[in-house]
């Protein structure tokens, strides 16, 4: 943590040292920043650790100066991008300089603190519902804490794309607040989510929910937020108690389902695996750094942002975004989202 808030304090300072615009490089006046949590482990893993980590890589802003190879950007365009694993620079600074691949252009109609601060859920989501399985009429799709800022843009993509969608909820005011969620066309008072778990009280049981919900057939994508994998398992916090494990996720699975994880360190024992292999599903591991770590993927990544910026000038991603906050509250904040205890989106606004 020390880490971050050394990088958070001296931020605003680096942009007095910028170095003179690259080729490929556009200089971009910072507008809003949002803040997500860092894996400081993955960093370390893939030889990016080091002693000050830039906090603050979903931005937007307005484009002051490009290279001369330049050719998607001109000065005074409006850009929204996330800055790769590998950036010196933190999102933070009021100037910075970012390569012409990490951006793209911002619509009009969209302000600056919904643009940082969608991009990256809209990344993940996609990844998870488009690329790892494919949301469609007449699939359903389980969306676990469908209340937190990933799981809302993902419920709203599954829905957009036709699928019938089944959330879980962790407390009262998650559940009414996914009762509430409407499709973003006037008049149609259709609910986004089918079915609301809750499972607040602990007694509810998930797989059950499931499988009543789709007449025993089962769900077709599971999106998990965490699995128990182990009986004797630490439950300190509110959250980890209220996980479902992993056999109820294998369980509630339907035939030739998908099953999406946040779990990096999940273990399948062998009767898993055999439940998995006579239902024909596949497990998927959610990773969204992976679309910067090969240029091989680059038009594709691009792509994947221009549509979330269209699908948010449409009103069809509607985020789950805190009030902006003012930079000289980024370090406070800062250890909030690195302590998992943010449950809206924070953006910084310049």
């Amino acid at each position: 943590m020390d880490q971050l808030i050394c990088q958070v304090k001296t931020s605003k300072l680096l942009q007095e040292n910028l170095p003179p615009t690259r080729d490929n490089d556009v200089k971009v006046q910072v507008r809003a920043c949002a803040l997500s949590w860092i894996d400081t482990k993955l960093l370390s893993e893939i030889k990016l650790e080091k002693e000050l980590l830039p906090v603050g890589r979903e931005i937007s802003g307005v484009v002051l100066e490009v290279g001369r190879k330049v050719t998607f950007f001109q000065p005074d365009d409006e850009v929204v991008g996330i800055l790769p694993l590998d950036s010196e620079e933190s999102g933070l600074c009021e100037v910075i300089l970012v390569h012409e691949h990490y951006l793209v252009h911002k619509p009009e109609k969209v302000c600056w603190a919904e643009a940082a601060g969608t991009v990256r859920d809209g990344l993940r989501a996609y990844t998870a519902l488009h690329y790892l399985s494919q949301a469609s009429p007449g699939k359903t799709v389980l969306v676990m804490d469908g209340a937190s800022p990933f799981g809302t843009i993902a419920i709203q993509l599954a829905q957009h794309r036709g699928a019938k969608v089944i959330s879980t909820a962790y407390s009262l005011e998650d559940k009414q607040y996914l009762e509430r969620l409407r499709p973003p066309v006037e008049g149609m008072r259709q609910l986004l989510v089918a079915r609301v778990i809750d499972v607040s009280n602990g007694k509810i049981d998930v797989a059950e929910s499931c499988l009543e919900e789709t007449g025993g057939l089962g769900v077709d994508i599971v999106l998990d937020a965490g699995v128990k994998q182990f009986k004797a398992e630490d439950e300190s916090t509110l959250k980890s108690q209220l996980l479902p494990h992993k056999h109820d996720i294998i369980t509630l699975l339907g035939v030739g389902g998908h099953w999406i994880t946040t779990e990096k360190n999940l273990q399948l024992d062998p009767p898993d695996s055999h439940s998995l292999f006579l239902k024909g599903a596949t497990v998927s591991f959610l990773n969204d750094e992976i679309w910067n770590l090969s240029n091989i993927q680059q038009g594709k990544y691009l792509s994947i942002l221009e549509d979330i910026m269209e699908k948010l000038s449409r009103n069809i991603f509607r985020p789950q975004l805190d009030e902006p906050i003012p930079l000289y509250e980024a370090k406070v904040t800062m250890e909030i989202v690195q302590k998992n205890q943010a449950r809206k989106r924070q953006v910084i606004q310049f």
